[in-house]
């Protein structure tokens, strides 16, 4: 069955195409800086948000139309693999991404649960195997079922743990068995409503402990995705322990994660802890942890989660040029964790939005590649930085100064000449790459 009958596969018509479902920027065989532009976004559709999101919202009841609902959770379940192949293969995109409970109902126990999975998954590796898609990351939804309601690996209650390292165990076999080349942990409810009846400390401890059963784990079934903690700041806790790229890499350092840990860092996350994205997607380079990225964008009237889908050039260029500075986002990618707004209910929406999405990061992209090439950036921070390169500067970075030296310098030095960023200017000027 299709199901999307009355579109077709999507291909790139360029810029002044008026077809809604063509590509006008994304040229997936386009040559950017000695890669084609499907090497350097690897872009990955969430199954959540495509085939789970049903348009509700806290104020409003269910809008979006879907043609894949059963008679039975289980009969919805198969039909959506193969509605989101459908999609998956129309767009051209080569990666997927999902939660455990996105792909089969939770049931009445833990071992119905993983039944289910085995099911639904014998039908997407079947899929996989047909088309070459591959699967980009998937993950445990551990904060949605009441049992978590007072974290996971953080719960005050140790057969919570027990429960979520047993869907840890559960999602790292579907690694293995689809191939699976990153594996996420988001601790959706590992974080603390009151410090009053939080031992942080504890909860943290335990958290680490989860993460280094799935290290041990993997090493004894010979699979080792990379592993990657999504950072975020509150929602649905008042204070997450992963709040922002900084404050989750302090806890990988402390607990000597850093051979096996990176990031995911989502735009919409970064824009709730206070940071424009560029901001996460730096620090974690600042550390060798850049690992993968979810492709959205908050509204900054809101103060939720808003998950749209990414149309913003001047925020994917800045995005793209950390991930060109990487060297890459490989063996991350690009995830469109991104839901239709709710006004966006027809079944072609999911096509159009994804293709706005992709077209803008591939703006985003040869935006970005302009800017290397020409060494906008590098060029700005050289002359900035210029002080030390010679005389002093260079003696405080050669190690060879200490507080007398410098005192004994200082006290010498009677003009200091300080230079004006001109920052209007580089914003202006940047300006003309992105438009």
């Amino acid at each position: 069955m299709a199901y999307f009958e009355n579109i077709g596969k999507i291909h790139y018509e360029g810029k002044t195409a008026d077809n809604p479902f063509a590509f006008r920027h994304y040229n997936p065989e386009e040559i950017v800086l000695g890669k084609t532009m499907k090497e350097h976004l690897r872009f990955a559709v969430a199954y959540w948000h495509t085939m789970t999101q049903d348009g509700s919202d806290p104020f409003g009841n269910p809008t979006n139309i879907r043609n894949w609902w059963g008679e039975t959770p289980m009969e919805t379940a198969k039909n959506r693999v193969e509605a989101f192949f459908e999609i998956l293969e129309k767009l051209g995109v080569e990666y997927f991404c999902f939660h455990d409970i996105d792909i089969a109902p939770e049931g009445d126990s833990l071992e119905e649960f993983f039944a289910n999975i085995d099911t639904i998954t014998d039908l997407i590796k079947e899929k996989m195997d047909q088309t070459g898609i591959k699967l980009l990351w998937n993950t445990a939804n551990m904060f949605s079922n009441p049992r978590y309601v007072h974290g996971a690996a953080s719960s005050s209650n140790a057969d919570v743990f027990a429960h979520a390292a047993a869907q840890v165990k559960k999602g790292l076999d579907i690694s293995k068995k689809l191939g699976g080349e990153n594996y996420v942990f988001w601790g959706g409810r590992e974080g603390y409503e009151s410090l009053l009846n939080t031992d942080m400390k504890f909860e943290q401890d335990n958290i680490a402990r989860l993460f280094k059963m799935a290290i041990a784990y993997g090493e004894k079934i010979g699979h080792k995705p990379q592993f990657l903690i999504e950072p975020k700041p509150k929602e649905p806790s008042t204070h997450q322990y992963d709040f922002d790229a900084a404050t989750a890499m302090a806890f990988i350092q402390k607990y000597g994660l850093e051979g096996d840990f990176k990031l995911n860092l989502e735009a919409n996350h970064a824009t709730l802890a206070g940071h424009t994205f560029e901001h996460e997607l730096n620090v974690a380079r600042c550390y060798d942890a850049l690992g993968s990225i979810d492709a959205n964008q908050g509204d900054p009237l809101l103060g939720w989660d808003t998950d749209e889908f990414p149309t913003n050039v001047f925020d994917t260029t800045l995005a793209m040029y950390e991930i060109l500075e990487n060297g890459g986002i490989a063996p991350g990618g690009i995830n469109f964790d991104s839901k239709v707004r709710r006004s966006s209910f027809e079944m072609e929406d999911l096509f159009l939005a994804h293709i706005a999405g992709m077209d803008t990061y591939a703006r985003g992209l040869k935006a970005a590649a302009a800017l290397k090439e020409d060494r906008f950036f590098d060029e700005i921070k050289e002359k900035r930085y210029a002080s030390y390169q010679t005389g002093i500067g260079a003696s405080i970075v050669a190690g060879d100064e200490d507080l007398e030296s410098l005192t004994d310098y200082a006290l010498k030095n009677e003009e200091i000449k300080v230079e004006s960023n001109h920052l209007e200017f580089v914003k202006s000027r940047l300006n003309d790459y992105l438009f």
